[in-house]
């Protein structure tokens, strides 16, 4: 068994689950004592994982300069409690740390991580992606930040299962038409509308057949770069309220604070 990776060992029953290598990032840390931190990370072949990162916050820790967000990292572990013990950290490199913009892009989508996604439950396709997308923002291209998050909001929710085929309507399985308007929502899927918040079903189309790409992120990204304002707009009104429903919220936090900024 090679350490590279995931390599999982267990010799016996009483034996705690040891994880090594783990290619991870970290969503978010909170205080658990005056030394150390509880972390939730995304990690490649476990999925969201609770870590308690003993002694983090001390000044002479080495952790301290590794435990970044959005940052790739590989992680070893231990235990078989909810909250697993941290034994190392190693920065993987590869990025830079996004800024401005691009920073707080990388929030939302830890945000979007953190909500939506079971402890536990793999994912490694949108680990990938995740990846790719972080990498992007901070090559420091301002102008494919929203249509970036757009392919990666997409992306998202068809991994989890709440993004229906968009090539056909949801209910009645109906071919969607070119110069029909269609809208989502969150009980119904995909359907007609004759006003409000739509596209052409030509735009849906596109859409569907950017997400059967072999590089679904690099599809989607190019496909909503070229949409004009309008249609981005429309597009990130109906993913909004599509992810504030199956994240049980009205308002996320890092859109809050991202739009005050703008206000600014």
């Amino acid at each position: 068994m090679t350490r590279r990776g995931c390599a999982v060992l267990a010799t016996s029953k009483s034996a705690a689950l040891r994880v090594l290598d783990e290619p991870s990032f970290v969503l978010h840390h909170y205080d658990w004592s005056e030394s150390s931190r509880i972390l939730e990370v995304f990690t490649r072949h476990q999925g969201r994982v609770a870590l308690v990162a003993k002694g983090a916050k001390r000044p002479t820790s080495s952790l301290r300069a590794v435990l970044l967000p959005l940052q790739p990292v590989l992680l070893c572990y231990g235990g078989d409690a909810e909250i697993r013990t941290l034994k190392s950290a190693e920065w993987a490199g590869g990025h830079v740390m996004p800024r401005g913009e691009a920073l707080l892009s990388g929030y939302y989508l830890n945000e979007l991580l953190l909500r939506l996604l079971a402890r536990d439950d793999p994912h490694p396709a949108l680990f990938d992606t995740y990846l790719q997308t972080v990498k992007i923002l901070a090559s420091g291209l301002d102008n494919t930040i929203a249509p970036l998050l757009r392919a990666f909001e997409l992306l998202l929710l068809r991994d989890i299962g709440f993004l229906p085929d968009l090539s056909v309507q949801t209910l009645t399985l109906q071919a969607v038409q070119a110069e029909v308007s269609y809208a989502l929502f969150a009980e119904g899927g995909l359907r007609a509308i004759d006003e409000g918040v739509a596209l052409k079903g030509s735009y849906w189309l596109q859409l569907h057949a950017a997400l059967q790409a072999e590089s679904a992120l690099t599809a989607l990204l190019r496909c909503c770069a070229e949409w004009p304002p309008e249609l981005r707009g429309a597009l990130q009104t109906q993913l909004r309220n599509l992810l504030h429903y199956h994240c049980g919220v009205s308002s996320l936090r890092t859109r809050q604070v991202m739009m005050e900024l703008l206000n600014l």
